[in-house]
């Protein structure tokens, strides 16, 4: 028997793993729990059986459909089911016409998927059957509703934004799945590894969808053991995604030490070897928000005002990070690191800091001069003129003597590399002029 011919046998029901699957209680939901926990608006809203109008904002493989279905079972409504992509304004009407038959007796959920793909008119036309309660509206999209949602519809609904699962969830529904003999692969005494099913729950970015359907692939093409088992290694798992596993521990030694040579790399100066380090922790599911904050403390840490512009770019990188997420945070991240393992290098300004605090720490803690506090008090006895503050702006070139601390110690001391060269020059002609 080939493979093909095991995968169709065993799959004789003909419906994917991903959808036999799905939920059809709200105990029975994985993740989302910021929305759906005890005592949260969404789960509040249908145990009370108060619907409303509602947009589902999220990634692909997060539930936003299987939300939906529970939603109406959970509050017996019948269920119409659209699509951005395949229905038209004559299709929604003739649903929302249809679900004004039924309103005297049974509530209506009408929930369209990819919500945003509508036009303008499309979108339009369903106001009026919102408006007057003939449906009850429940929207899917991935992109951001205030941008492609009409306002008046976003105006009488409440958004939900659902987010990717994490890799436990996945594990979760992975082992469920297994274990689940009338709607899953239990039947099939299937075996899963911790580290498959760790790599398919890091490799499937937060997608359910994605991840049932691989295990789905792996358990059907797999032949059983000697023993009637099937056995799910991290090799097949590879062989069924077409990736390969990334040895990195998030907890532990993988992550310090390619963290550790990642920087040291940008310190170095050496772009190449600074790309593979960060191409290797984004292929392993590190938070591109944890390396772009590394690269900050590098841009001040390890170039300074050598090249002042790294530090806005490194928090101009993290920013962007946050805003647009993976994977096109790699390019951000890219631009970011090889920027700063190409620029001139300082730590003059780490050097200073950690000097200064040396001191401080070690019990020499200076009154303020007279002179540069904030509030001066008259009293008998002092000197008048030691009290006056000089305003450097009142003098040529902006440069006056005076004390701004009681000793003769040098913290800052700019190299002679990039923009701190400048500086540095400065600095000289400074004090050479008095």
């Amino acid at each position: 028997m080939s493979r093909n011919d095991l995968f169709f046998e065993a799959g004789s029901s003909g419906a994917p793993l991903a959808a036999t699957m799905r939920p059809t209680t709200l105990d029975e939901i994985v993740g989302q729990r910021h929305i759906l926990g005890p005592g949260k608006l969404l789960r509040r809203v249908i145990e009370a059986d108060r619907l409303s109008n509602m947009i589902f904002y999220g990634p692909p493989g997060c539930g936003k459909t299987t939300l939906a279905e529970v939603i109406a079972k959970v509050t017996k409504c019948r269920f119409e089911r659209s699509s951005g992509v395949l229905s038209n304004v004559a299709t929604l009407r003739k649903i929302c016409e249809g679900a004004r038959l039924f309103r005297d007796r049974q509530s209506t959920v009408l929930f369209i998927d990819e919500i945003h793909r509508f036009n303008k008119a499309q979108q339009d036309t369903l106001l009026p059957y919102v408006e007057d309660g003939t449906v009850t509206l429940i929207g899917a999209t991935t992109h951001n509703p205030n941008i492609f949602v009409n306002s008046p519809l976003t105006s009488r609904s409440l958004i939900f934004e659902l987010l990717p699962l994490d890799e436990q969830d996945i594990i979760a529904l992975l082992n469920r799945a297994l274990n689940d003999k009338t709607n899953g692969l239990g039947d099939m005494n299937a075996l899963i590894s911790a580290e498959a099913a760790g790599f398919l729950a890091t490799i499937c970015e937060g997608d359910a969808r994605r991840a049932l359907t691989a295990l789905e692939v792996a358990v059907r093409s797999t032949p059983a053991e000697s023993d009637g088992t099937i056995q799910i290694s991290v090799a097949i798992m590879q062989d069924c995604v077409q990736r390969k596993m990334v040895l990195y521990d998030r907890d532990e030694d993988g992550h310090y030490d390619t963290i550790s040579a990642f920087i040291k790399s940008v310190r170095g100066s050496d772009p190449d070897a600074a790309i593979y380090w960060l191409a290797k922790m984004l292929e392993a599911g590190e938070d591109p928000r944890f390396i772009a904050r590394r690269l900050i403390i590098l841009a001040s840490e390890d170039i300074g005002n050598a090249d002042p512009r790294g530090l806005t770019l490194a928090v101009a990188a993290m920013q962007a990070v946050a805003f647009i997420g993976m994977p096109e945070a790699r390019i951000t991240l890219a631009q970011a690191t090889t920027y700063l393992a190409t620029a001139p290098k300082s730590n003059a300004s780490y050097k200073a800091i950690d000097a200064a605090l040396a001191d401080v720490r070690s019990g020499r803690v200076m009154a303020v001069p007279e002179h540069l506090k904030n509030m001066h008090i008259k009293s008998e006895g002092k000197n008048a003129a030691a009290e006056n503050y000089k305003y450097p702006h009142d003098y040529k070139d902006t440069q006056v003597t005076q004390d701004y601390i009681p000793i003769d110690k040098t913290y800052y001391c700019p190299v002679e590399r990039g923009y701190e060269d400048t500086i540095r020059k400065r600095m000289q002609r400074f004090r050479n002029s008095f």
